[in-house]
């Protein structure tokens, strides 16, 4: 079964920077495409950003310029979050969607993000 585990979570001051880590585990996961997504406290839980199995790579408009997603070796995907602002604040989630599929079959356990001063 696959399974998704988070980390790098954390409290930052507002400006400062943080790298979550996604590593995944029991399954191959060639052709899937790799999501980080957030909630926040009375809010939905919206798709941060994702990047597919041939590096196509997308972004919410809330984040451009300022959070990076990248893969590591072929199990792991990092999320570089700069210039963290306080609504920034939420969990954060890893997901891992199958190729030609358009909802995530496998989800992490979430990282809290709390940007403060």
């Amino acid at each position: 079964q696959v399974q998704l585990v988070e980390s790098g979570g954390g409290l930052v001051q507002p400006g400062g920077s943080l790298r979550l880590s996604c590593r995944a585990s029991g399954g191959i996961f060639f052709g899937y495409t790799m999501g980080w997504h957030r909630q926040a406290p009375g809010k939905q839980r919206e798709l941060v950003a994702s990047i597919t199995a041939r590096d196509d790579i997308n972004y919410v408009d809330a984040v451009k310029g300022r959070f990076t997603i990248s893969r590591g070796n072929a199990q792991t995907v990092y999320l570089q979050m700069n210039s963290l602002a306080p609504e920034d604040t939420a969990i954060y989630y890893c997901s891992a969607t199958p190729f030609r599929q358009s909802v995530p079959t496998a989800w992490g356990q979430g990282t809290q993000v709390t940007v403060a001063s």
